[in-house]
């Protein structure tokens, strides 16, 4: 360490810490510019527009994994400097280096939106360094305005505006939603002031966001790599920025629209008899649904998985069991986890082949231990397992074409479950430990199954994964892991999605009624239902009964009518879904990003968009209490039509069969008929009525294909088929 290390009593981080200095040109060419300095190379270049990268220290050998989707395409770029501060300068934006101290600064059109920091310490030039050597990696620092908000950082629990928050990128079974571990995480940020910031490694990555154990001024982000590999984005909005994010690591494909209905599960059915019965009686009861879901347990034998085998005890014949539910008109998904039970004669096999991660010690399979304790007499204790090792290309292959008995016996999907359990010292084929791999591990596992899928059904795959790391949006979709059966075990479900699309993770469900603890009650369970049908996928599951009449009658009744709605809507989620693959938006669209220029909205984290045109305020407490934001401009009741003037909050006890649902005044909404499952629709765009909500001043959300367009306030194109309903726009009182 230099005699200029910093020490800070309070968090012994700071003793660790050797800045950047001694910084000199080497080259520069038309997009970068290269540094050498006492703590090595440094590069700052232009990647495309309004993306830029600064990448410090040795990065060669290190396996990337495929997180960026995007090559450079820099534009109109000039590179200027000297030994005071280097500039690139990309259109309208500019990247600037200053190496005393080291500061980072990014400018539009000539105006700062992110700099270095400035937060000056009484004993030395910085309370946190700019840019400086840690003993695990690096560290960086930007300076935060005051109230600047900063979101993304992947799926958490709490508050969306991550300032004044310690956020940790390491991908945990988290166990729940109630702190601050969860499953998907991703060293993305962005602030509505313009600028993104995106950590490109598969290490962990901790960001003191505000925080002030560090700074409440500052961002300090601290990687634990070898190397820093830093982007940053420049934009108008906050869509332009998550479109730039998702540019260079990935959009999604449209998902199938079976995959768009109901999906229904529990943990779990025990027998194929409770399962058929359950799919039979959805059918009996008229409750939609497309997708039955089989768990762990339900088609699995728990000592010996997972090894793509049937519990012979129970089904004899898979295929027909599948052929029975195909005939009732739903699809069938099962579960997998990428590790092999030691008692399976698969481990063996596997380990002999080096096909699962190793000890470093014995160079034996590594061994994985479960705690037992949070099992339960439900979940049954797990056995000891080895970890598939994704990053050998044989075990890759190998996983994946074993997928292909189960697809061609019927099963339509898999759910890629767990991914969190890599150890920080195992090692890989590849050479990378388990300190690197843990982060990206869900997004090799996820990948492959997803590859498994593609090949059986091209172009209509999908997976229903848990973990995630940066790149996991491309292979949809994810879900919210295990929360507690209660109301604020759904809010903190509901915020989880929100920011995990704030991240760039277009689709996301929950499990509606909650996953653990008490069973639901019939409200719960009835306003979980209403909240699920505007995400992007549907689905009932938990520990005990989650089917709608388990809850009794009045509540089944109300249900039903919500997923019929949901059916309904499904012309209107295709066209949210086709953007999303477009654009990156997510489906569930929180104010900040729906609204960027209403700052009054964003405190009203628990509403969202759904898509462009639909409001929707989920009610997250019992007895129907609720208050809830309409931003400016006029906004008309999604049922009724009853208009309402926006830019002010409203307070209201909501029924239980309803749900604050508003439409922008001006659009129009297209529905389609109500249908048992999506294999009744007559065509894909499935168009039965379109709801104009004042007159049409907004092109239609639509599914591909369907051509209905607004000319001078008039609709063309509209099939003879298709009702036209005005709604009546009578003001509220």
């Amino acid at each position: 360490m230099s005699g200029d290390t910093m020490i800070d009593p309070i968090n012994p981080l700071w003793n660790l810490l050797d800045t950047v200095r001694g910084v000199a040109e080497i080259d520069r060419d038309g997009s970068d510019v290269r540094l050498d300095s006492d703590l090595g190379p440094i590069r700052l270049s232009a990647f495309a527009p309004g993306i830029f990268r600064l990448q410090v220290g040795e990065a060669a050998g290190r396996p990337d994994y495929g997180m960026l989707a995007a090559s450079p395409t820099p534009e109109n770029v000039t590179v200027s400097g000297d030994g005071s501060g280097w500039t690139i300068v990309q259109g309208t934006a500019s990247l600037t280096f200053r190496p005393d101290p080291p500061r980072i600064e990014l400018k539009r059109e000539d105006k700062p939106i992110l700099s270095g920091v400035t937060d000056r310490h009484f004993v030395r030039p910085q309370r946190l360094p700019g840019l400086a050597r840690t003993d695990d990696g690096w560290f960086v620092a930007f300076s935060l305005d005051s109230g600047e908000p900063v979101y993304g950082l992947g799926e958490k629990w709490g508050p969306l505006n991550r300032r004044g928050q310690f956020v940790d990128s390491w991908t945990h079974d988290a166990l729940g939603v109630n702190g601050e571990r969860s499953y998907k995480n991703c060293p993305f940020a962005w602030s509505p002031e313009g600028w993104g910031l995106f950590v490109h490694t598969p290490a962990r990555v901790r960001h003191g966001v505000g925080y002030p154990a560090w700074s409440h001024r500052s961002f300090g982000i601290d990687v634990q790599d070898d190397a820093l590999d830093l982007f940053l984005f420049v934009g108008d909005s906050p869509a332009t920025l998550l479109e730039r994010y998702t540019h260079l690591t990935g959009r999604m494909p449209m998902p199938p629209l079976w995959g768009l209905g109901a999906w229904i599960s529990k943990a779990y059915y025990r027998t194929p008899e409770e399962a058929l019965a359950a799919a039979r009686t959805m059918r009996d009861r008229n409750l939609p649904a497309d997708v039955l879901l089989l768990d762990g347990r339900a088609w699995q034998d728990t000592d010996t998985r997972f090894a793509f085998e049937w519990d012979r005890s129970r089904y004899d014949d898979p295929k027909s069991f599948i052929d029975q539910l195909h005939a009732l008109g739903f699809r069938v998904c099962c579960w997998e986890y990428p590790l092999v039970s030691t008692r399976s004669p698969l481990f063996d096999e596997m380990a002999a082949k080096g096909w699962l991660l190793k000890d470093p010690e014995t160079g034996e399979a590594h061994r994985y231990h479960w705690d037992h304790e949070p099992f339960g007499s439900v979940l049954t204790p797990l056995p000891e397992s080895g970890i598939v090792d994704f990053t050998h290309p044989e075990a890759y292959g190998w996983w994946r074409d074993r997928h292909a008995d189960l697809f061609a016996a019927g099963v339509d999907a898999m759910k890629p479950d767990f991914g969190e359990q890599v150890p920080e010292t195992a090692v890989a084929a590849n050479g990378d430990s388990g300190r690197r791999l843990h982060n990206v591990y869900p997004l090799l596992y996820n990948r492959c199954v997803f590859e498994a899928t593609e090949q059986a059904y091209p172009g209509e795959a999908m997976v229903f994964s848990r973990a995630g790391w940066t790149g996991s949006q491309r292979y949809p979709m994810q879900w919210g892991g295990d929360p507690q059966s209660d109301w604020q075990g759904m809010a903190a479900s509901l915020r989880g999605g929100l920011s995990w699309g704030l991240t760039g993770g277009p689709c996301y469900a929950t499990d509606i009624g909650g996953f653990y603890g008490d069973q639901p009650d019939a409200e719960l369970f009835i306003r979980w239902t209403q909240a699920a049908v505007f995400s992007s996928h549907m689905r009932f599951h938990g520990i005990g009964p989650r089917e709608p009449w388990a809850f009794g009658e009045a509540a089944e009744t109300i249900v039903r009518q919500w997923i019929e709605l949901r059916y309904r809507l499904l012309p209107y989620i295709r066209g949210v879904l086709a953007e999303a693959s477009a654009t990156g938006l997510p489906c569930q669209r929180p104010m900040v990003l729906a609204f960027p220029d209403d700052r009054a909205a964003w405190a009203f984290e628990d509403q969202f968009m759904f898509g462009r045109d639909l409001l929707v305020a989920p009610v997250l407490k019992p007895g129907g209490d609720i208050r809830f934001y309409l931003p400016e401009g006029d906004w008309m009741d999604f049922a009724t039509g009853e208009a309402h003037e926006g830019g002010r909050s409203l307070r209201r006890t909501v029924p239980l069969d309803r749900l604050p649902v508003f439409v922008r005044r001006g659009s129009l909404v297209a529905l389609g008929p109500i249908v048992s499952h999506t294999g009744m629709l007559s065509s894909p765009g499935g168009i039965e009525e379109i709801r104009l909500y004042g007159p049409v001043e907004r092109p239609p959300v639509l599914p591909e294909g369907i051509e209905i367009q607004v000319v001078d306030g008039r609709l063309e194109g509209v099939g003879e088929d298709i009702r036209i309903v005005e709604m009546d726009g009578r003001r509220a009182g």
